[in-house]
């Protein structure tokens, strides 16, 4: 076992509405034919990886992915994984909200009904407190802006500063260390 485990972070596959820039919150719809895909070549990215604990958001679209890339039978469910929830604007692109709040974006401006980003930022936190303890690498299956918020708690960064860290679905991305300093590691496929 490594002195410093890996958090190997896996957005989820396609679904209509991340096809469409449809903010997905709570909503739990499925992955498109693409996504099923995408997930099932996740599979082949990790080459049989082991991990000593996989974690997964218990929406479907996060639960699928990480069925499909193959660790279904060993991953346990973490509520705080779990998208941003956008309330009033579940189900609208930023172009529609911004047509009535010009300007608006979420890692800036309230979220009516749904929740701040300071929530969002603590929820991220306790998934990371939660993996620091696995005792080697760890997979978590989630959605793109709380993990874009995980990534920059991980940093040491305010949690807005997660909108400069862009995710496509079904990308896999891992933390680590370099030097004792906590780092976006890349690596070749």
């Amino acid at each position: 076992m490594s002195k410093h485990p890996e958090i190997y972070l896996i957005r989820h596959g396609e679904t209509e509405w991340s096809r469409t820039g449809q903010h997905t919150g709570r909503t739990d719809i499925p992955l498109t034919e693409v996504g099923l895909a995408q997930a099932s070549g996740i599979a082949r990215r990790l080459n049989g990886k082991l991990f000593s604990q996989v974690l997964t958001s218990p929406l479907q679209r996060a639960a699928q992915t990480c069925r499909l890339a193959g660790f279904g039978e060993v991953a346990q469910l973490e509520p705080n994984l779990m998208e941003w929830n956008y309330g009033e604007l579940e189900g609208l692109t930023s172009n529609q909200i911004q047509q009535q709040v010009p300007g608006w974006s979420v890692w800036s401006n309230p979220v009516p009904g749904g929740e701040t980003i300071d929530k969002v930022a603590a929820r991220a936190g306790a998934v990371l407190a939660r993996v620091r303890t696995a005792g080697g690498d760890v997979a978590l299956f989630s959605h793109g802006h709380l993990l874009r918020v995980l990534i920059a708690t991980w940093l040491g960064l305010p949690p807005e500063d997660g909108r400069m860290f862009a995710l496509a679905t079904a990308s896999i991305t891992i933390l680590g260390y370099e030097h004792e300093t906590p780092v976006i590691l890349f690596r070749p496929e």
